[in-house]
């Protein structure tokens, strides 16, 4: 069964989600995927200049829109926040839950990493067991050639039983095949045979008994098998969910909580409990991955990253770990305030003789003095300093950080100082936004937003304040202090 196209809570949607459809033939589709497997880079690659971002309403998570045209047809895409699990444990997740089942899409287009495809499918094997209306983009297919990584792509439609298409979102490869399945999805919907995950008996027995009740129910939004996993796993923020979005408060229902209590009593007296349950759950989900993997991928080379294995063996080790972070950004500080010494006394001088040349001018034409004050003096002395000093280090700093993110050893720093930030009760993800700081600390606080818990995120944008960013601890040559001094109308 696919997403709701009904009306039932359609206005809170659209008032949450912001996703507005300016005729009925757009088709909305839904860009769900784990972090960092380049689905922005999709987003980006194919609606270009016709997006917008913006914030959830209600909550301090970044959301993106566009629109892109295929054969005639209008697709608004909707990039939701990256995502590990339909189980929510952060903001983001619960964002991207939420629209995903009750975001009123025509599709859902899971972008995966071929070079880690096993990890992603865990993401997608759930979205499946709440809609098959689902395009599986496997992304990075060039990076995957180049270590040594193949996945047969037909293999792996047959199992899901949906479209599987490969592409390489930074060239453009593969993106219009990609909208050729959106398209035929959305028009024909997906009602063919699809994977369909078949847990321990007990639970079988249980989400039959369950779901008995939920096919009873008036709304048919969502799938009824889902529904009865996730009413006996009892998740609450779901359980809201529902009742916000589709009207529906399944546990006043008399009888569907009565199958709901036989249940449980059915799992207790199996001996499962709550964790049992779940790591039941989530174990068959994964041993699913891990076939469906072993049957669509393959690997000439096993040992393609064995070089990454034995780096993070030294720079995530107890006794080399927090030294080599060190050492980095001891040495990423030293070049930004020795290195921008440079650059920004050129600069000052450079700026410092036009306030000169402009101060002659204002001479030659007698202009008053409180004019010269208000332009040369107060303007364009403050804006020659905070160019001179705070350009040159920022030019430097980004860079160089941004050189350290895209080695991966900024999630390495994260990992070292986890234990630390923990026993200070702050989150470990704020050693990233606390280095972010000392370039900018309007970054380091909008960073915040990756720690998941409200406490400790408050907690970082409180203490994130006090780390001198780079517009702080450059200091001036005496020089250019003597010769703005000698600049007198």
């Amino acid at each position: 069964m696919g997403l709701s196209n009904q009306s039932t809570g359609a206005a809170v949607l659209q008032s949450e989600f912001k996703i507005e459809r300016n005729h009925s033939g757009e088709r909305i589709i839904a860009l769900a995927g784990n972090p960092n497997v380049g689905k922005s880079t999709v987003f980006n690659s194919l609606t270009g200049l016709n997006q917008h971002t913006g914030n959830w309403p209600g909550k301090t998570v970044t959301n993106a829109q566009g629109r892109y045209k295929y054969k005639d047809n209008t697709f608004i895409l909707a990039d939701v926040p990256g995502m590990y699990s339909l189980m929510a444990n952060s903001e983001e997740e619960e964002v991207a839950r939420n629209f995903i089942c009750f975001g009123d899409s025509d599709a859902v287009v899971v972008v995966t990493d071929a070079t880690c495809l096993e990890r992603n499918l865990y993401l997608v094997l759930q979205i499946l067991e709440v809609t098959t209306n689902v395009v599986v983009c496997v992304n990075l297919m060039d990076e995957a050639k180049r270590k040594h990584i193949y996945v047969d792509l037909n293999e792996l439609s047959r199992l899901l039983g949906v479209a599987v298409i490969g592409t390489s979102a930074s060239t453009g490869k593969g993106l219009d095949e990609l909208m050729e399945a959106v398209l035929q999805v959305t028009v024909r919907r997906n009602d063919s045979a699809h994977l369909e995950i078949s847990y321990d008996e007990v639970i079988e027995k249980c989400i039959d008994i369950i779901e008995s009740g939920v096919k009873e129910l008036p709304h048919k939004a969502l799938n009824s098998r889902w529904i009865s996993l996730k009413l006996l796993d009892g998740d609450e923020k779901l359980l809201k969910s529902l009742e916000k979005y589709l009207e529906l408060d399944l546990l006043k229902n008399q009888a569907l909580f009565q199958k709901l209590e036989e249940a449980k009593r059915l799992l207790t007296f199996n001996g499962i409990n709550y964790e049992t349950f779940r790591e039941m759950i989530a174990s068959k989900s994964v041993s699913l991955a891990e076939d469906i993997a072993s049957t669509s991928i393959r690997i000439e080379n096993e040992e393609y990253n064995d070089l990454d294995r034995k780096i993070d063996s030294i720079v995530t080790s107890r006794r080399f770990g927090i030294p080599i972070m060190i050492g980095l950004l001891g040495l990423i500080f030293w070049l930004t305030i020795t290195g921008a010494n440079y650059p920004s006394q050129a600069i000052a001088s450079f700026l410092f003789w036009v306030e000169g040349q402009l101060t002659g001018l204002f001479m030659q034409l007698s202009a008053p003095a409180w004019v010269h004050s208000l332009f040369v003096t107060g303007v364009y002395r403050t804006l020659a300093w905070v160019v001179s000093v705070m350009l040159p280090p920022m030019a430097i700093f980004f860079p160089l950080f941004t050189l350290l993110e895209d080695l991966g050893y900024l999630p390495r720093v994260a990992f070292n100082l986890d234990n630390f930030f923990k026993k200070s009760c702050a989150h470990g993800k704020q050693a990233l936004t606390m280095c972010m700081g000392f370039g900018c600390n309007a970054a380091a606080i909008i960073g915040c937003r990756i720690i998941n818990s409200p406490r400790e995120k408050l907690i970082a944008m409180i203490t994130n304040n006090f780390v001198p960013c780079n517009g702080r601890f450059p200091q001036p040559h005496k020089e250019q202090q003597n010769y703005s001094l000698q600049l007198t109308y």
